[in-house]
């Protein structure tokens, strides 16, 4: 007895070590890059803010919204060929090809070459998120995985939180050989962006299957956990025939119109939040410091949630919960006549939709099976995320400034639709639990024995 007690305590001090292990690999490189993905992507705000728009008149016409919709272009597949392609080598690729964009937008002559540059940023950065969702989810168990996206996420968030001030700490340098201070903005975290996609050459882990720094043990490990949990340890076969087959469910499509729904207020938020504050009376330098707490009071949130998800294996109503936050945190930036309240509205806007954004993505995760259909969820989901850009980048108009009423409209009926679509995925994984637990099921779910949707 005494025996087995000491070997069962070794192994689980083996598992504690090696995920551990696993995680500090993994999650840190993978929340800087994703954080500087969030800050060049939207830093167009800060260095509008700082100057940009004097200097390239902006305010013209709808040309702030055009520079800031054409970012976000559709998503290509590549998820469904990342481990043909090698996904160390093309995201290391990828990371370095925008840093070098974003270093090229500090030099740009006029608005037209900055909309080109912008083109060329969402181009090279359209594959990085979804390729990290998709090989974070091949690590690890269902209900351990919202946890893992969280922290790659708020990663992002609390550097992007402070990016504001950092933005700020580089117009200083304006005047310097010649160079605006906007400019500096771009150029300094272009070269940032450069480095560390040269780190993640060396350093990025790639599948489970597939990694150089566990020992075969503990790859045997990862692996046997990974196929107890969901019976997909190991990739299938990619055929056409497949992937049309993954197209055809519709709560694929559902999921991906929720992420949409999500992003869209996290978007406007990161790249208008500096322009709300400004509105209301805030100075430049003033509208960049305060644009930073709501996004450490997200982070804090964010995780809060996650957990809770994770160790409750409540999805569905941990994202309706942060769905009404975002709703309530709309309703006060929107409508509130107090602008202390408004900009408590930002705090929970900001929480809310940031939260729901791993939420959707856990959600989405943990209800399919193989690597295909995982690829291609990934891919879709995000893309939607792209039209969250789009939208959010449109709906916000320079003639609606301070307050974007029609945005906030539109942003909320949005949360609405995230609610409904919520509902009906959750109340169709729920029937067809009860179905296979009740023995009416004619074949198990997702054509995996024992398997069941996470509600």
């Amino acid at each position: 007895m005494r025996i087995c007690l000491e070997l069962l305590c070794a192994e689980l001090n083996f598992l504690f070590f090696f995920s551990r292990k696993v995680d500090w690999r993994m999650l840190p490189l993978l929340g800087v890059l994703n954080s500087l993905s969030l800050i060049d992507r939207s830093n167009l705000g800060l260095a509008r803010a700082a100057g940009m728009d004097h200097d390239l008149h902006l305010s013209k016409g709808a040309r702030y919204s055009i520079i800031s919709c054409i970012f976000f272009i559709p998503q290509l597949p590549s998820n469904l060929f990342l481990r043909k392609i090698g996904a160390v080598h093309y995201i290391s690729a990828l990371v370095i090809s925008w840093g070098a964009v974003q270093l090229a937008m500090g030099f740009v002559p006029s608005w037209g070459y900055l909309a080109l540059c912008r083109t060329l940023l969402g181009a090279f950065e359209a594959g990085f998120f979804p390729a990290m969702v998709f090989i974070i989810t091949t690590w690890y168990t269902r209900h351990e995985v919202q946890t893992r996206l969280a922290a790659f996420y708020i990663v992002g968030i609390c550097v992007g939180g402070f990016s504001a001030i950092f933005a700020y700490i580089l117009t200083l340098l304006g005047g310097r050989l010649g160079i605006s201070g906007w400019a500096w903005i771009f150029i300094i975290e272009g070269v940032i962006t450069i480095v560390f996609g040269i780190a993640a050459w060396f350093y990025l882990p790639s599948f489970p299957d597939q990694n150089t720094f566990l020992t075969p043990r503990e790859t045997a490990v990862i692996l046997e956990r990974v196929e107890q949990d969901r019976g997909d340890s190991v990739p299938d076969i990619l055929r056409i025939g497949k992937i049309f087959g993954h197209l055809v469910d519709w709560k694929v499509w559902a999921i991906g119109l929720m992420y949409m729904c999500a992003t869209m207020p996290a978007y406007a938020i990161s790249m208008f939040v500096t322009i709300i504050l400004r509105g209301m009376g805030w100075s430049v330098s003033a509208s960049l410091l305060l644009s930073a707490p709501p996004y450490i009071f997200a982070a804090l949130s964010i995780m809060a949630f996650a957990w809770i998800s994770d160790k409750y294996r409540l999805r569905a109503a941990s994202i309706a919960i942060q769905t009404v936050i975002t709703i309530v945190g709309l309703c006060l930036t929107g409508f509130a006549s107090n602008q202390n309240w408004r900009y408590v509205g930002i705090f929970l806007s900001n929480a809310g939709s940031g939260g729901c954004i791993p939420g959707i993505l856990a959600y989405s995760a943990n209800n399919v099976v193989s690597h295909s259909k995982r690829a291609v969820t990934t891919a879709i989901t995000v893309s939607f995320g792209g039209m969250g850009g789009i939208m959010a980048s449109l709906i916000f108009r320079q003639q609606d400034s301070p307050r974007y009423l029609p945005g906030i409209y539109a942003t909320l009926g949005c949360q609405v639709l995230l609610l409904l679509l919520l509902g009906l995925t959750t109340l169709s994984y729920w029937t067809k639990n009860h179905a296979l637990r009740s023995g009416a099921a004619k074949e198990p779910l997702e054509g995996q024995a024992g398997f069941f949707y996470t509600l």
